[in-house]
């Protein structure tokens, strides 16, 4: 259960060089960002009130890359997993640049999803979420490569979706990736703990220059990038493992940006619109329209992805009594934000109308 000191050593270094790297990279990508011109301007959509670099997610990409190469076991899983995040950082890259339409990305992102599976991130089998039951896990046969690219997918948009704050998607990245990181060195999986500590170190090298006010934004190539490499991490670390309920932790770990994609989706559906039609309907939009400054907004979601995150982590327990306290934990946080958020303001109901339009409340064309 408990790492040696030379996987330790391991994590320890891969967390500090991709934060170094992260850190040290992201003022010449920002000066790159400018030169070429990647860059948001103010506007009707936007938070910013002056012009801010984007594609500051290539410091990321570089600290994380780095890193894995050096202290990652090189398995065939972790080369589809660097394969397909080279592929998402060059597709993020280009849309920070040119702006990609929709279905480009998406196309990109499936790109991606494909290379990962081909090198055998997949999952076949998943943890049985009854835990009360005697069969340990399910046999999910035909469907695992159509629900490993349905979840990958999901992750990469859940997180570009979030980025509309300050700090916000690279924030809850580092939440969900601290989780999973505690998750797998309780399950002994020490080639994922390598990658999660080394996508945490590069989040927070990142965290001082995205910070409200920012000084440069992630963009495309920085949300993808997170969401993809979380996902894809959790597939070959969580999602396959038997011995316990893990089927939750990542679905937990993720539940801020995926809950807000889930409604975003239906939200736009239910009103005749495209599901990529850019709306301010996130949940970000909504705790604004209460009044919320973004650092207040920012905090309550860390809060959130946190509570969640500690309650995924004690879920991981052997005591039935215990899951059971930690699956009620999460259905009372849940409530708590659906009553004091939506049900007392009907007006921010998710799949309500947006909230009225506020200069604060303007996001980044997401």
């Amino acid at each position: 259960m408990f790492p040696n000191m030379a996987l330790w050593i391991k994590l320890v270094l891969a967390a500090a060089v991709a934060f170094l790297i992260s850190f040290l990279m992201t003022p010449p990508v920002k000066r790159f960002a400018e030169s070429i011109g990647a860059v948001d301007e103010p506007g009707e959509r936007r938070i910013n009130k002056v012009p801010i670099p984007r594609m500051g997610g290539l410091a990321i990409f570089l600290g994380f890359t780095l890193a894995a190469l050096l202290f990652g076991d090189l398995s065939n899983q972790t080369t589809g997993i660097l394969l397909g995040a080279v592929i998402i950082a060059v597709l993020g890259a280009v849309d920070d640049i040119v702006s990609l339409a929709p279905w480009a990305k998406l196309l990109g992102q499936l790109v991606a999803a494909l290379v990962a599976i081909r090198f055998g991130v997949v999952f076949d089998t998943i943890s049985n979420p009854n835990f009360l039951s005697e069969n340990a896990f399910i046999e999910i046969g035909w469907l695992s490569i159509p629900l490993t690219i349905l979840w990958i997918l999901a992750c990469t948009n859940a997180v570009n979706l979030i980025d509309g704050l300050d700090g916000l998607a690279v924030g809850v990245s580092t939440i969900s990736s601290v989780t999973m990181l505690v998750v797998s060195l309780i399950v002994s999986e020490p080639m994922v703990s390598v990658l999660l500590a080394a996508i945490c170190g590069a989040c927070v090298g990142f965290m001082p220059y995205n910070l409200n006010p920012a000084k440069i934004f992630m963009g495309d190539v920085g949300s993808q990038f997170l969401g993809f490499v979380l996902s894809t991490v959790s597939i070959v670390g969580l999602f396959k493992l038997h011995a316990i309920i893990t089927f939750l932790v990542p679905l937990m770990a993720l539940a801020v940006p995926l809950a807000d994609t889930t409604f975003a989706f239906f939200r736009r559906i239910l009103k005749g619109q495209s599901p990529f039609h850019a709306d301010k309907g996130h949940f970000h939009h909504r705790l604004l329209a209460m009044g919320m400054s973004q650092k207040q907004v920012v905090a309550v979601l860390y809060g959130i992805s946190a509570v969640l995150g500690l309650i995924a982590v004690l879920l991981t327990g052997k005591s039935p009594a215990l899951r059971i306290g930690c699956l009620v934990a999460a259905f009372a946080v849940a409530g708590t934000v659906w009553l004091f958020v939506f049900r007392k303001n009907p007006n921010l109901h998710p799949l309500n109308e947006e909230p009225a339009n506020r200069d604060q409340s303007e996001d980044k064309g997401k």
